[in-house]
């Protein structure tokens, strides 16, 4: 079995049980991948196929969205790794869903901010298009959005249905400049913006359309490395088997 855990990592608890342990990553995003490298983790790579197909006006709560998306992801993975090849099962999948939501409401939002939203409450995924991209970004331009990712892991348990799942969600404030309409579109011209939730990507070009954010950079990225940590020291914490099974 490959070394999951480079040289570099801090030796924290979890990241210490982590050694010598299958870990995975339902997910073939290279940010996702190149966030969790640089805290000295290097998963398996295996896409999730669930369709992500969820209705997000079943959800009372938006941020309740990426969440579900993200469980949906990990047990799926999880459970074809298991029936697979049970004699190399994972002893933890990671998964993560990123959204971005326009206007967030202050009523659902625990994080505080100077620019009052305006217009009704969107939530924006990968742009189908470059028209849909620059309709995206018009809309967000001047304007803040609420880039929130669900993460869960997945670790296997001894009591049925033979593993148990933990998840977060990580919600960063993003406050776009008034920008120009001719910068906008120059930008989706660029095309970098069609794969990301939101139709931008903060850490390359899109970043010259935005003024401040309120919350973690790597959540906008993709991946908030921060919770995640904490999510696992949690875990050790409460979890005497957590990873030793």
């Amino acid at each position: 079995m490959p070394e999951h855990i480079l040289s570099h990592a801090l030796k924290t608890p979890p990241v210490e049980k982590l050694r010598g342990k299958r870990i995975v990553l339902a997910s073939n995003s290279p940010r996702r991948q190149e966030i969790l490298r640089t805290f000295g983790i290097v998963p398996d790579i295996v896409p999730s196929t669930f369709a992500e197909d969820l209705d997000i006006s079943e959800f009372p709560e938006p941020h309740e969205y990426p969440v579900a998306t993200a469980t949906h992801k990990a047990i799926e993975v999880y459970e074809r790794l298991v029936a697979e090849n049970p004699e190399d099962a994972p002893d933890l999948v990671i998964a993560a869903d990123t959204v971005v939501l326009t206007h967030p409401q202050p009523i659902s939002s625990n994080i505080s901010y100077d620019l009052q939203p305006g217009g009704p409450q969107e939530l924006l995924e990968k742009p189908t298009s470059k028209e849909d991209n620059l309709r995206m970004l018009l809309d967000m331009n001047g304007n803040v959005c609420e880039v929130v990712t669900g993460v869960v892991v997945v670790y296997p348990i001894l009591t049925a249905p033979g593993y148990n799942t933990k998840s977060i969600d990580e919600r960063t404030l993003v406050y776009f400049a008034d920008n120009a309409q001719h910068i906008v579109e120059a930008y989706v011209e660029s095309g970098e913006g069609i794969d990301r939730a939101g139709g931008f990507a903060i850490q390359g070009l899109g970043g010259m359309l935005i003024r401040k954010i309120d919350g973690d950079y790597n959540n906008v990225v993709g991946f908030p490395a921060a919770s995640f940590f904490k999510l696992l020291d949690l875990l050790v914490e409460e979890d005497s088997d957590f990873l030793d099974i």
